[in-house]
């Protein structure tokens, strides 16, 4: 089946052909010998085949049937071509090629290996030994002899030691680890090409190696690396090392080195190594570390930073107190220690009296040096555990977590006010301050420190109400106020967004014949819930709120709206005198404003409470003054007599009209003083080409008196009421206050013929 040539039989020889000697020894010694190699043949493993070239025949043994999977009973004659198609295709050349070289007697062919497909399908190994022993006269060979061993198990071992070899050979290659071994009797080391390559060597001979690499360590690092190897080499200890050395080309490098001794196959102690390049990972770490330490120092910096930041958020840059953030954050504390030990938080809200007036005449720097010193009083007069903050402007907040009465408290704050009051010196002027204080206490397990802090400011409102330079505990009369308070100023907004302000009109007669002369615009708030309102009920709140000239726009467009319709029935009102505020007054854009109203001249007047600083308008109020005279609006003084206005202030404004106040009108038919005062007011008018209105005309009295007086127009209860709009005209039309029952019907004869008798005057 095997080894033979595609042109020969095959006849198959027995077995004591393979071994038969020239000479024949006798029966016993031959029987003893094929036992012996018999054995030997089995125990080895190897299987035997004999191929006669000559005679056609061929053997193999029961050992290389059994290799392949056959019995060993089995016949394992086959032709030449049939054993070459169980050859692996990749050996399939090699193996014909090997037979015809086996076959010529070529000794480089005597063994070989291939593979052969097994009975059972798998691949086998097959290690091939043969050699020719006989030939014939022309010197051919005729007798081939040779063996067969399995050795798949050994190549399957060596292929695995070849792949474990490669991968350890990519793992050094990837890691550029470099190895060595050195022989520490004869002093020689072997380098591999990688270790020669990262230490820059060309000599590769094991002297030289050795000799080069104690050349390139670093001066610096030389003695301490050999010091360690030496110690090593006589404790017979494994080391770890890293040095720095100069290759060759003058480049310098970060080598790390790991080496352990062992004993070789001859005995002989050799010391095993790597080296690999740490340069880029040292230089790295460096980097890191550099990093990490400019990191450090930076966080320290930072540190710095965030605590100075943090006090400078937490505290006044001017008197070095607390600020409010850092009182929100102490309230909280405050009041959870007081609802944990059952101790009361007093809160003093601290506002300096007469401050703006030091700011306004001495400057800011004066101003600034008085809180200052505030400050100070304030740390000098409370307890080291208390806590002081500025919370803005002229305001400070003192915290207390004590167990006191109110008395003590009172005390407090006499002594604060008290200190605050003394006159401070600077740059030659004594300044003087004082100070009010509002006192909020509160203890238990409800304790609500935002709230009391509200309750201390409601106090201090009352203080500063009440005279200054006091001091007052809250109250909850005081807090219910100032809460009525917040919910009509919520009220008043929403009424003006809903359009709930109204004009309601008070109609005024010429004096003498009684006539419509004009109508005065009022203000009314037509209240979802508390119905008709005049302004004394919102006013105050309106003028807190900053709106009161809003409600004055939205007054003059209505009573615009009203006079057109007014007119487009029929009826013409002279003039419509509406309430302008002191803020309105002083509107930059008030003129822009008007002039989009369109407003038809001499048909509206403004008037101006003389509460309002006449003799002191600044130059805003002047140039608004003089374009509502370019518009054709009238200016109309209200309330004469009650204000501080000037001659002086009369003759700059050239009013067109004085309204005297209804108390200098009260007392006319019961004192003679009142009456002689109201005919100076209408005289200086005559005398300024002012007409006078009186208001607050309520009985026939006052009507006969303001007549003889010379009062132009009058206004009041006695002649007509305020009333809404659409009232306006069907009233006069009806002329009511002219009739038999009107309030003046006993008078109209007596008019007429004071008139009468003036015009002969």
């Amino acid at each position: 089946m095997k080894h033979a040539s595609p042109n020969k039989s095959n006849t198959t020889i027995d077995a004591a052909a393979v071994d038969g000697p020239t000479v024949a020894p006798n029966s016993a010694e031959l029987s003893e010998r094929e036992s012996r190699w018999n054995y030997a043949l089995v125990g080895s493993g190897l299987g035997v085949w004999d191929h006669n070239l000559r005679l056609g025949k061929r053997y193999y043994s029961d050992t290389w049937k059994i290799i392949r999977g056959m019995a060993p009973d089995e016949n394992a004659d086959g032709d030449y071509d049939t054993w070459i198609e169980l050859i692996h295709p990749d050996d399939r050349d090699f193996v014909i090629k090997a037979v015809d070289r086996q076959n010529a007697g070529d000794p480089n062919y005597r063994i070989f290996e291939y593979r052969e497909r097994h009975r059972d399908g798998h691949w086998i190994w097959i290690e091939c030994r043969g050699a020719c022993v006989e030939w014939d006269e022309t010197g051919t060979p005729v007798r081939l002899v040779g063996t067969d061993t399995d050795i798949t198990e050994r190549k399957g071992a060596q292929e695995r030691l070849a792949h474990v070899s490669r991968r350890l050979d990519l793992a050094l290659d990837i890691s550029n680890i470099g190895v060595f071994e050195a022989d520490i009797e004869n002093g020689t080391v072997d380098w591999d090409d990688r270790l020669l390559s990262i230490y820059g060597i060309t000599d590769t001979s094991p002297a030289g190696t050795g000799s080069a690499w104690e050349a390139s360590l670093h001066p610096e690092d030389r003695d301490r690396v050999l010091a360690t190897i030496n110690e090593c080499v006589a404790n017979n200890t494994d080391f770890q090392h890293e040095f720095r050395i100069i290759r060759q080309d003058g480049i310098e490098r970060v080598i790390r080195a790991k080496a352990a001794f062992f004993l070789d196959s001859d005995g002989r102690r050799k010391l095993i190594g790597a080296n690999w390049d740490v340069t880029a990972e040292v230089r790295l770490n460096n980097e890191l570390q550099r990093a990490k330490d400019l990191a450090e120092a930076r966080n320290t910096e930072l540190e710095s930073a965030k605590e100075s930041i943090e006090h400078l958020a937490l505290h006044d840059y001017l008197t070095g107190l607390p600020n409010r953030r850092y009182l929100d954050r102490m309230l909280d504390d405050s009041s959870a220690e007081c609802r944990r030990t059952g101790l009361t938080l007093a809160i003093l809200h601290i506002d300096l009296d007469r401050f703006k007036q030091i700011n306004d005449t001495l400057g800011h720097r004066a101003g600034d040096a008085m809180l200052k010193h505030a400050a100070q009083v304030l740390k000098r007069n409370v307890r080291s555990t208390d806590f002081v903050a500025r919370i803005g402007g002229d305001e400070f907040v003192v915290l207390c977590n004590l167990d006191v009465t109110p008395k003590k408290i009172s005390n407090l704050a006499e002594r604060i006010i008290r200190e605050l009051c003394k006159p401070i010196r600077y740059e030659g002027h004594d300044c003087r301050f004082g100070a009010s204080i509002g006192i909020a206490t509160d203890s238990g397990p409800a304790l609500d420190a935002k709230q009391l802090l509200l309750n201390a400011d409601i106090a201090l409102y009352r203080a500063k109400s009440d005279g200054r330079n006091r001091h007052e505990f809250f109250s909850t009369d005081e807090r219910r106020r100032i809460i009525a308070s917040k919910r009509l100023a919520d009220e008043i907004l929403l009424g003006l967004e809903r359009g709930e302000f109204v004009p309601f009109y008070q109609l005024q007669f010429h004096a003498r014949t009684l006539d419509v002369a004009g109508v005065e615009t009022l203000a009314r708030w037509q209240h979802r819930e508390h119905g008709l309102l005049t302004p004394d009920r919102f006013l105050a709140i309106a003028e807190d709120l900053d709106v009161v000239s809003m409600i004055d726009g939205l007054i003059l467009e209505q009573a615009l709206a009203d006079r057109k319709r007014w007119e487009d029935e029929g009826l013409r009102i002279p003039k419509i005198a509406v309430n302008v505020s002191s803020r309105r007054l002083a509107d930059p854009n008030l003129s822009k404003k008007l002039r989009g109203l369109k407003i038809e001249p001499r048909t509206i007047s403004f008037e101006l409470l003389e509460s309002i600083s006449l003799d002191d308008c600044d130059e805003a109020v002047i140039a608004n003054l003089r374009h509502l005279r370019r518009l054709g609006i009238d200016i109309e003084i209200d309330d004469f007599g009650t204000g501080h206005a000037s001659i002086v202030s009369l003759l700059k404004l050239s009013p067109k009209t004085l309204k005297i106040d209804r108390e200098l009108i009260r007392m006319l038919p019961h004192s003679a003083e009142q009456r002689k005062l109201v005919r100076s007011i209408i005289d200086i008018g005559r005398s300024l080409n002012i007409l006078v209105t009186a208001e607050g005309v309520e009985t026939m009295d006052h009507v006969r008196i303001l007549y003889d007086l010379g009062c132009d127009m009058l206004q009041g209860y006695a002649l007509a009421r305020p009333m809404p709009s659409l009232q306006i005209a069907p009233f006069v039309r009806a002329a009511s206050w002219r009739g038999a029952d009107g309030p003046v019907a006993g008078l109209q004869l007596d008019l007429r013929k004071s008139a009468s008798g003036s015009s002969q005057r």
